[in-house]
């Protein structure tokens, strides 16, 4: 997915990872976000939605810095049709580690816009998606902010831009 222009290599966006511990937990809690399975695998590892764990390919396992007995299953899920796709990987014999916070480094949370922060709160809300507070309002009213928390306490924050502040 790279284009050289000029001599310079051109990145572009391919799909977000998220490790989760139940695989059918993280499908539904994405889907009440508006997501959908846009591939029932990763065709790449081998891995899929099965419910019987296969295992990945010395390559990928190579490539992911894990054990050769590494197994699981995953899926691709995609908000509308444009990218980043998400990469939910469910992988057998992996210790749960204490969910990042908003103060740690590395990935913690990604982003998603809403048109209509507080309606889709409260939307969200009534189908049992967890959030650390209500919409905030921040910085002079140029945004609101609600970050909700997936099963394996991903941070998704919802925001609503408000271009003319």
């Amino acid at each position: 997915m790279t284009k050289q222009e000029n001599g310079k290599m051109r990145l572009r966006w391919g799909h977000i990872n998220i490790n989760v511990s139940n695989l059918e937990s993280s499908i539904e809690f994405y889907e009440k976000l508006g997501f959908e399975i846009y591939k029932p695998s990763i065709p790449y590892t081998g891995l899929t939605v099965d419910p019987q764990s296969k295992s990945m390919d010395e390559g990928s396992r190579t490539a992911f810095g894990l054990p050769e007995e590494a197994s699981g299953r995953a899926c691709i899920m995609q908000l509308g049709n444009g990218y980043p796709k998400l990469d939910l990987t469910q992988l057998d014999h992996m210790t749960q580690s204490i969910p990042l916070s908003n103060a740690d480094l590395g990935l913690v949370r990604m982003c998603l816009a809403s048109a209509n922060l507080q309606a889709d709160y409260d939307n969200l809300k009534k189908i049992g998606i967890e959030f650390i507070s209500p919409p905030q309002t921040a910085q002079d009213g140029r945004a609101e902010i609600a970050i909700c928390i997936d099963p394996d306490g991903t941070l998704v924050e919802l925001i609503q831009v408000h271009l003319g502040k």
